[in-house]
């Protein structure tokens, strides 16, 4: 680590620019100086440690830098006490001392042939080194030392094109290259062993090859490293899905975060059959069977915790598509105040399920968050002196303190049939997955009559057309009175990124006039996210749940009739309380946790 001043990595000025830009006190700066010999040497001895036991980067080793050390100290800023110096923050300031732009890589905008064909893995390794993008004739390099001319014009010879280079984290880089590099390597060397002819019109028209083709088998290790690679690449997106498509000439990879579906990767086509093999072995799915829809699961392993995946293929047009499920318990099994509910909403549900029997149900649209707030609600009710019982298709995630127990139509296991047993099985609580017939609701209508908490969810646009929908698959307006505590509805709304929120002021009769009614009159102050490097540039960072809470009290039970008007039912409830959908986003819009966009996006405005 020298200390000469005109090397920009010397001790002396990367302290100085952090000095200069309030990150770090004078006092600080010399205890770094003091202490940057010993924090090297500890460093240098993970490194050895790391190295030694993984052949990752093949022999290769990065130099311990004086931004290394400083990270490692793990300082409180000095100017927010709130966050710590790392090394995205050091870099970030070392860029702007610089004028060079600095570049937080977002994985999902990466074209894999930009980063993979222009330089060698090597060559990308030894000198920390990431082509990123193509623009305008101009190749950008991604790299932690903008300073290096000569590797710059290496770069730009082999490439044809000049060089832009911008500032990022060694660690990013390091990252990146290894899973850019090794995932397009298992991809190139598997597409090589396919030898034959690549068209592939799947299900769409049949396609007669003359001669045979030699087939990936699923347990090729490019195949199963390609694979591997998806699964963590999912999870460090804070993915919830990931879907693997079938087009004419290629295989498309998406993820869905926050909601919102991505394209991560663009495959050759020859390689989305052995891919999909991969999958299905993973998930105990047969592998032969190519023409009807199947449902497995994959558990693995999260950061030391387990998780796990819910598998579908479907047969369409060109291929198999498969869509996997990331069930994650620290999503699934959360605190029930940290759903995002009201003080009022949270009390309301609070007591439906504190009721000792009766019915409570769960509405909203696929993907609204049903299965957390029924999960979290069962983990918050769970104590040994209780017996909890599950019916689910498929069962979302397997959890020890519950009896769970999965339907299977193929050897007559149905939400409805296994009800009739379970009731013989001294339950306390039962979770149904979905009322979805007569049989099911019945079944589950004697049961919170017998004595049972029965939580179970429906699909529907709001809590009351709950009631309806009941009255619709066949059950007697006096059993839903009687045993029905209350309805909960719900869907999920993006939060503003908190790391580059910025508030400003719009007049009410604008929001009006977006159909959007605070309330409030003359200026009010809202939030909105400027889009970061942490959030992708969208602005949003996670999803909190809206609800609408509908107690069943002794006037919305007068209202189920066989004639129930789902308008009466609406204004009744309204007078009683009930907080819709579009007043609840409001609230957290007024509160700067969401943007009228969301709020127009996820909610109606109720005639």
């Amino acid at each position: 680590m020298s200390n000469n001043h005109n090397d920009p990595f010397s001790a002396e000025n990367v302290c100085g620019v952090l000095l200069q830009y309030g990150l770090i006190s004078a006092a600080r700066k010399q205890e770094i100086f003091l202490k940057k010999g010993q924090f090297k040497r500890k460093l240098e001895r993970i490194q050895f440690m790391r190295d030694t036991s993984s052949s990752a980067k093949a022999g290769i080793t990065t130099p311990i830098t004086i931004i290394d050390v400083i990270a490692s100290f793990k300082f409180e800023r000095s100017d927010n006490h709130s966050k710590i110096l790392d090394e995205e923050i050091i870099f970030q300031a070392l860029a702007k001392k610089w004028n060079i732009p600095y570049k937080k890589i977002d994985p999902l905008e990466l074209d894999l042939n930009v980063v993979t064909t222009v330089i060698p893995h090597t060559f990308a390794m030894k000198h920390l080194v990431l082509p990123v993008a193509v623009k305008n004739g101009f190749l950008t390099v991604a790299t932690p030392d903008p300073f290096n001319l000569e590797v710059m014009e290496d770069i730009s010879r082999a490439a044809h094109m000049k060089v832009k280079p911008v500032v990022s984290s060694k660690t990013d880089i390091i990252k990146l290259i290894n899973e850019f590099f090794g995932f397009k390597r298992s991809i190139a060397e598997a597409e090589q062993q396919f030898t034959g002819t690549s068209v592939d019109l799947g299900n769409l028209e049949q396609y007669v090859k003359l001669s045979s083709a030699q087939e990936i088998a699923s347990n090729d290790q490019h195949i199963v490293n390609a694979v591997n690679h998806l699964l963590n690449y999912a999870f460090d997106q804070k993915a919830s899905d990931i879907h693997i498509e079938p087009k004419r000439g290629s295989c498309l990879v998406r993820l869905r975060i926050d909601g919102m579906l991505h394209t991560a990767y663009t495959l050759p086509k020859k390689l989305h059959s052995a891919i999909v093999s991969r999958i299905k072995t993973l998930s105990r799915l047969d592998m032969a069977e190519k023409r009807r829809p199947q449902d497995g699961r994959i558990k693995t392993d999260k950061g030391g915790v387990e998780a796990e995946i819910r598998v579908s293929t479907v047969p369409v047009a060109f291929g198999e598509k498969v869509v996997m499920r990331i069930m994650d318990p620290d999503v699934l099994f959360q605190d029930l105040e940290k759903l995002g509910f009201s003080s009022l909403d949270y009390s309301r549900f609070q007591r439906f399920i504190d009721m000792p029997h009766g019915i409570v149900l769960v509405c909203g649209p696929t993907g609204s968050g049903k299965t957390t707030t029924l999960y979290s609600s069962l983990k918050y009710l769970s104590t040994p002196e209780i017996n909890i019982t599950t019916v689910e298709d498929p069962i979302e995630m397997v959890y020890e303190n519950f009896n769970q127990i999965a339907v299977q139509p193929a050897i007559g296991i149905t939400f409805g049939s296994i009800l009739r047993n379970i009731l013989r099985q001294d339950p306390d609580i039962i979770m149904i997955g979905e009322m979805r017939d007569f049989e099911t609701a019945e079944n589950a209508v004697q049961a919170a009559l017998t004595g049972h908490l029965v939580l179970s969810t429906l699909h529907t646009n709001d809590a009351p057309s709950a009631v309806t929908r009941l009255l619709d698959l066949g059950i007697p307006p006096f059993l839903v009175q009687a045993t029905m505590n209350g309805i909960l509805g719900q869907r999920l709304i993006r939060k503003i990124c908190p790391h580059c929120m910025e508030s400003f002021e719009m007049e009410s009769s604008e929001l009006e006039r977006l159909g959007i009614e605070t309330g409030k009159e003359g200026t009010i102050k809202l939030c909105r996210g400027k889009g970061c490097i942490k959030c992708r540039g969208t602005g949003y960072s996670g999803r909190t749940g809206i609800f609408e809470t509908l107690p069943f009290t002794e006037s919305i039970k007068k209202l189920t009739t066989a004639e129930t008007d789902l308008k009466a039912l609406r204004i009744q409830a309204g007078k009683e309380g009930m907080v819709t959908f579009r007043e609840n986003a409001v609230q957290k819009l007024l509160h700067g946790e969401t943007t009228c966009q969301e709020v127009l996006r996820v909610t109606w405005k109720q005639g």
